[in-house]
């Protein structure tokens, strides 16, 4: 299925339906919702039928609970949700929910303060500068002010603790610790060990108890720097440019969650205080957790923390009612990515019947598989991409189509190729049989989704930002059952007309781009070594010791043959009926270069018994989603689904395995399928920069990369000939992996279907691509962008288990997370980046060398200063022995908290093997953390940090570059894109 704002459209449940035919009636269940009092006293609702087990409770204070129990791993999701997103910031202040939410991660008066009572009159004193700042209309005075407030703002960082409350939460094993904002919510998010949920209560009871706002100009640099990469986001913008035609009153369409340059540059700490005291209120709130928990305990103490916030009315503002679009409205945006465009009709809000219609005829349309975008325009590669998807939030919805066009193909030829699908399911041009496969779709869906606490958490929360009631979400897919084939033709035409907005998002300038002057930030200090006397309690609170657990994968992993003499390994799966099923090949691209053009070409392709397009259907009837890839040293055979339908399944995908038949037309469209996706992967700045020039800096020439066939090598290429590489495939050694249900009905049906000749084959040998030396070279490509972005990288020893653990206590101290050395240096102190991190990175087979990274992106004009900074820590580290222990602590608690369970068990054992080892090392790693001292850490910075020889890697736009600082990094080569990527031949700029 496809992924298209998933937790709005599905509820989770653990029934699964096999595919019917339309005359096929099933049961529906009865939902209702139930009241209950735990032996606390507690009430709580649950939801009859509901197989996700939520308990909803609402304390005294309004606050709501959502409590599920998962016992996969004993962690706990936790989110904080507020009813409180950007379509409520005032207009003069856009983009303060967000700010607001970044600054929530600075701690209180008790967290991050060594001395609240000498630090509030600074912070007094800059948020009435601010206030100044913002009446002035002189630019010049503005400037003074400013700098008046980098000056008091030095003065009270002497006071403030950076990053305390990251640092509480890395310490209880924490991982995710992240938030977002959008329109109508915030959502603050971790996931803890189940031991450590007390000490996580008390902390995010105080955070949330009051809002200070320290260290305020430096976080605002750094939401600075997520502006320019927002402006360097063709997506976003085109997104932006769709939601301002569809909404020309609503703030959905005329307040981006970002806000505007000139009220970033003009804040008020005083409206940001105002908003937190009026949306971040317990009875505006509802705190989610999914996990290892016992229901009674966690909502007693969930009580005796967050049951203290003291609750006060709310109510959000009144927006814009909007008129009907009588006419398309035509939108275009400019950047440097390939063209697209967008259709969007507007749509009633979550929770209307149009939810509903609108869920079932977007699946129609498109479900990944066999919609009719899917088959007519994806399958026959009448357009190079093309999708849709729903977006529902409280006041109104949309339904987006996008496309891209095909070599030549134009974007008004693509819109009406996707007007043209929308007219077929107007007419009802659509197989009967879709309606059911649809719900078996959404069932399968949310079935593998619900074995996952992360997405059911967010499905929980989601339900309470749009106030949506849980009998009516458990309920949503069987009353989808009621609606039939002429309700969606009806809907179809009542809601498309022309009364749609149209994006083009077209190549060339954007003339918008807000240029951001670099304000020259004093450096503020962080304090590194102290504490507040919040943690000092904290620290003191004691939580049950939780053990890791070790895999014994000999055990674990069941063995046997087929009559074949095929290997089976098997896992079985306790939870539900799904399956999985990999027929494995230890051979790749590396030991055959056509082997991965071949099983791409043969998703395209049908039998001598199916059209392409029929067996799409096959396929989509079984609920069974099937494939072939092919890695760099391995490849693999694969279906999932259901498990009753796995005979059906695997017998269609022998049939395309064995009777695949190639076509010169098909294959005609599949090169300039391959030759347009090259020409648009070299407008895309994220794959310059970790595809291109990583893979450059680390292997020069002789890369998987570029080890390419280019356009007249594919133009020559025989398709039969790649038809029968997939069809020989099966004459290799092989191995087969099952996670599902009685093993025994898929060995039946592997041994009834899968035939193989006596003697299989060896692999080919593979080629080698060896990394070559790095140091003393910078490597940059010019692209259109108001950021810059540089990683540094230099290739170090071949792997080596001794490092396993130095390592990951190193990345977690160094430059891995948000209270670690290099982000609270590049970002918290010097305001120099939104985003910097670096790390050891242990190579993934024996034989193969380690490397190290660090990354910066940020405006061109403070990329001198971010460079100097970094490369100054890569060469001196900072030691802070208490920053050490916690860092410590956390790498022990992770271990202690994970569980490898599940086909993950299989999975985790194939990397341990790539490795060398047979054996779960987490055990040996965890021994020799316990005893590591910061000795350790420091001996192995200077043996395998410090003094590094780094091949420098940028992409920016080369008239904001400085150049001549580049060139102390070593020889600068300016590198053609094509070259880059060897689609031609191209020198290299000098």
């Amino acid at each position: 299925m496809k992924i298209k704002n998933i937790l709005q459209i599905l509820l989770l449940t653990l029934v699964i339906y096999s595919c019917r035919d339309t005359q096929t009636t099933t049961k529906v269940k009865d939902y209702k919702t139930e009241t209950h009092k735990d032996p606390n006293g507690f009430n709580y609702e649950t939801v009859s039928n509901d197989p996700t087990g939520l308990r909803l409770y609402t304390l005294d204070n309004g606050l709501k609970v959502y409590l599920s129990k998962n016992t996969d791993e004993p962690k706990i999701q936790t989110y904080i949700a507020v009813r409180a997103g950007s379509i409520y910031d005032p207009k003069e202040s856009t983009g303060l929910a967000h700010y607001l939410e970044h600054m929530v991660f600075k701690g209180t008066s008790k967290i991050g303060t060594q001395d609240w009572s000498k630090e509030k009159p600074y912070l007094d004193k800059i948020s009435a500068l601010y206030e100044k700042m913002r009446a002035e209309k002189d630019q010049a005075k503005k400037e003074a002010i400013y700098k008046q407030i980098d000056k008091v703002s030095l003065e009270a960082s002497n006071y403030c603790i950076a990053n305390e409350y990251d640092k509480m939460t890395s310490s209880l094993g924490a991982t995710g610790t992240n938030a977002h904002t959008w329109f109508e919510e915030t959502v603050y998010q971790n996931k803890i060990p189940a031991n450590e949920l007390h000490k996580w209560l008390v902390l995010e009871h105080e955070r949330f108890s009051e809002l200070v706002l320290r260290l305020f100009h430096t976080e605002l640099e750094a939401v600075f720097e997520e502006f320019n990469r927002g402006q360097d986001s063709d997506y976003r913008k085109r997104y932006a440019a769709m939601l301002d035609g569809l909404f020309p009153n609503h703030p959905y369409g005329q307040q981006t969650t970002i806000g505007t340059s000139e009220h970033l540059k003009n804040p008020s700490m005083v409206d940001i205080h105002n908003y937190f005291d009026k949306y971040y209120v317990p009875n505006n709130m509802a705190m989610v957790l999914v996990g290892d928990i016992d229901f009674d305990k966690t909502i007693k103490d969930v009580n005796n923390t967050f049951g203290k916030l003291k609750s006060k009315p709310v109510t959000h503002p009144t927006l814009p009612k909007e008129q009907p679009i009588s006419k398309h409205i035509t939108r275009e945006v400019f950047g440097p990515t390939n063209e697209s465009v967008t259709l969007a009709f507007r749509a009633d809000g979550v929770n209307s019947k149009d939810e509903k219609l609108l869920t079932m005829a977007d699946m129609i349309l498109a479900n990944g598989n066999a919609g009719l975008i899917d088959l007519d325009l994806n399958q026959s590669q009448k357009v190079q991409s093309a999708s849709c998807g729903p977006t529902f939030q409280n006041d109104y919805g949309w339904h987006n189509f996008s496309g891209e066009p095909k070599d030549g193909q134009t974007l008004d030829q693509v819109k009406d190729l996707l007007l043209a699908e929308i007219e077929k399911l107007k007419k009802g041009e659509f197989d009967d049989w879709l309606l059911d496969a649809v719900i078996n779709d959404l069932k399968l869906s949310e079935t593998r989704q619900n074995e996952r606490s992360t997405a059911l958490a967010s499905t929980y929360y989601d339900a309470f930002i749009h106030h949506t009631k849980w009998q009516d979400k458990v309920s949503f897919i069987d009353d989808l059952r009621k609606i039939t084939k002429q309700d969606v033709v009806d809907f179809a035409n009542r809601f498309y007309k022309d009364n749609y907005v149209i994006t083009y998002k077209r190549k060339g300038e954007d003339k918008n781009v807000a240029k951001v002057k670099n304000p020259g930030i004093t450096p503020v200090h962080l304090n590194r070594g102290k504490q507040s006397d919040f943690l000092k309690i904290f620290k003191e609170l004691k939580s049950d010791e939780l053990k890791p657990s070790y895999v014994d994968y000999k055990t674990k992993i069941k063995r046997s043959q087929l009559n074949s003499g095929i290997e089976i390994a098997n896992i079985n799966n306790e939870l539900n009926d799904l399956f999985n099923l990999n027929i494995i090949f230890d051979m790749g691209k590396d030991n055959n270069k056509k082997l991965a053009l071949a099983v791409g070409y043969l998703d395209y392709l049908g039998t001598d018994k199916f059209t392409p397009e029929e067996l799409k259907k096959e396929f989509y009837k079984l609920g069974i989603d099937y494939g072939v890839s092919a890695g760099a040293d391995k490849s693999y055979v694969y279906i999932s689904g259901i498990k009753e339908n796995l005979p059906k399944g695997l017998a269609l995908l022998e049939n395309l395995w064995s009777n695949a038949v190639a076509d010169q037309e098909t294959y005609n469209k599949y090169v300039k399928s391959i030759l347009k996706e090259r020409s648009n992967g070299k407008t895309q700045k994220g794959n310059i920069l970790w595809n291109g020039l990583y893979s450059y800096g680390l292997y020069g020439e002789n890369s998987r990369l570029r080890d390419i066939y280019n356009a007249d090598e594919l133009s020559k290429m025989n398709p039969s000939e790649l038809v029968d590489i997939v069809k020989d495939l099966k004459n290799y050694k092989q191995r087969i992996f099952y996670y599902g249900k009685e093993v025994a009905t898929a060995k039946k049906a592997l041994n009834n279907l899968h035939k193989v000749p006596t003697n299989l084959k060896e692999y080919p040998t593979p080629k080698k691509y060896e990394k070559v030396e790095t140091g003393g070279k910078v490597n940059f490509v010019d692209f259109d962008m108001v950021q810059s972005e540089l990683i540094f990288v230099a290739k170090k020893d071949k792997f080596d288990v001794k490092k396993l653990a130095l390592s990951q206590v190193f990345n977690n101290y160094f430059g891995g997370g948000l209270s670690s050395i290099v982000f609270q240096e590049i970002r918290e102190s010097k305001s120099l980046a939104y985003s910097a991190f670096a790390g050891y990175s242990n190579a993934s087979k024996k034989d193969d060398h380690n490397v190290i990274y660090a990354y910066v992106g940020t405006q061109a004009n403070k990329l001198p200063q971010a460079v100097d900074a970094m490369l100054d820590l890569m060469n001196n580290i900072p030691a802070a022995q208490k920053q050490f222990e916690d860092s410590k602590k956390a790498t022990l608690k992770k271990i202690a908290a994970q569980r490898i369970n599940k086909s993950n068990i299989f999975w985790t054992y194939e990397r341990l093997k790539k490795r060398g080892l047979d054996y779960d090392i987490r055990e040996d790693i965890y021994k020799e953390v316990q005893n590591m001292t910061m000795e350790d850490m420091i001996k192995f910075f200077n043996d395998n940090i410090k003094g590094s020889k780094y091949t420098t890697l940028v992409i920016g736009n080369k008239k904001d570059m400085k150049m001549e600082a580049l060139k102390k990094l070593g020889k600068v080569q300016e590198l053609d894109i094509d070259y880059l990527f060897n689609y031609k031949n191209t020198k290299v700029k000098q």
